[in-house]
């Protein structure tokens, strides 16, 4: 096998060689072989070894690089290939002593000094493979993103999005070819975007504005921004009820009963490493459950269908939420399953499983909370309460 690292990949900006350090140019001059995508490898013409492009779709390409170990190869991405780029994808399945990267700028800091923004002050985010949707909790006056796009034709999807939902008047910095001979920058009203001539690579710099309706960033969001056929955890309960299952970064949720799949979705507003796993029975309501996800950028949020405990997802959760099915079958079921520090939650309504959740608490501890509310409503010419169902909530650490 050659010497390690055998593999060395090389962030490729618009300005080819030129913009190569000294490390990455001599890396190119030791290989023996060099992958590629074919935009790339156009900009290294003079290469004097063997040069392959890399297949779409990219995944494809993996096992190819895979069969070279024992060969000094060169890898090339672009920009920053750790930033939402290929590097991970192929370095997850390497040794640490098997790679070594030489990266080029990203084009999120590309657009940054172009535009003058301060990078600690905006969004970037990967779109070049990912739904528009993922915007929407980042989209707010005053605060500034950049995103990558898949080509040119995607910019005129992006400004129709930000139109319909309301920030129409967002201004779009449209930066084509970043860094090399064919840089281009225009701007332009997203409700006003009407070009054709877009040239890949493309991002976009976005400075919301418009009469847009600004996702909370607070647990609790006002029903509203959930479609419902009133399987919905009211927005005071649902906050008591994050509070309760408290997400912490990177964790897994299983959401059992999910109506409306707001527990879910919330879980997942609250950190982008989160993961949910939502179970639901009626398929109009899993159906709905996994349209509010992507309305409200949490598109990473699976809805099963099916009853627990006979459909529980595999592996183990961080935490549990039981809106709806709960039964002493399922609680066994759970209680067998979660690993020691998972989280469960559970709220009642009925009368007999509350009975069962202060059997539970007798037995297992934790917290029993009853919570009672009522809405001022009309009553002749002044107003009177009107008392909701009280809620009564268990919560316990396994």
């Amino acid at each position: 096998m050659a010497d390690l690292p055998w593999l060395t990949i090389i962030g490729l900006g618009e300005d080819g060689a030129d913009g190569l350090s000294a490390a990455a140019r001599a890396a190119l001059e030791r290989a023996e072989l060099v992958f590629g995508a074919a935009r790339h490898l156009s900009l290294l013409p003079a290469l004097r070894c063997e040069a392959r492009a890399w297949p779409v779709p990219f995944a494809e390409g993996i096992p190819l690089l895979l069969a070279e170990r024992g060969r000094r190869v060169v890898l090339l991405a672009s920009g920053d290939p750790f930033w939402f780029g290929a590097g991970t994808s192929i370095t997850r399945r390497l040794a640490r002593e098997e790679w070594i990267a030489q990266p080029a700028p990203s084009s999120f800091a590309l657009a940054a000094a172009r535009l003058g923004w301060a990078m600690q002050d905006i969004h970037c985010l990967g779109l070049h493979a990912a739904p528009f949707s993922q915007l929407r909790p980042h989209l707010a006056p005053g605060q500034p993103l950049v995103v990558t796009v898949r080509d040119g034709a995607a910019v005129a999807v992006l400004a129709a999005y930000l139109a319909e939902a309301g920030f129409g008047a967002s201004t779009l910095h449209v930066l084509e070819a970043l860094g090399g001979p064919r840089e281009r920058i225009r701007s332009v009203r997203a409700e006003e975007f009407a070009w054709g001539d877009i040239a890949h690579p493309v991002c976009v710099g976005i400075e919301p504005a418009g009469p847009g309706a600004v996702l909370p960033l607070t647990a609790g969001r006002p029903d509203g921004w959930f479609e419902s056929d009133g399987q919905l955890t009211k927005q005071p309960v649902r906050a008591l009820t994050l509070s309760a299952l408290a997400p912490r970064p990177g964790e897994l949720l299983w959401d059992i009963g999910a109506g409306s799949g707001s527990i879910g979705i919330e879980w997942l507003l609250a950190h982008p490493a989160n993961r949910a796993v939502a179970i639901e029975a009626d398929p109009v309501r899993a159906e709905r459950a996994r349209a509010n996800a992507h309305r409200l950028g949490a598109d990473r949020l699976i809805v099963l269908e099916g009853r627990a405990p006979t459909d529980l997802p595999e592996g183990s959760p961080d935490a549990v939420f039981i809106g709806g099915g709960l039964s002493q079958a399922l609680l066994e079921a759970l209680w067998a399953r979660l690993p020691v520090g998972a989280r469960l939650v559970a709220n009642a309504v009925t009368l007999e499983s509350e009975a069962l959740l202060a059997t539970w608490h007798g037995e297992r501890g934790g917290s029993l909370l009853r919570i009672e509310l009522a809405d001022a409503v009309p009553l002749g010419s002044r107003h009177g309460w009107r008392a909701r169902y009280p809620v009564v909530q268990w919560s316990v650490t396994r």
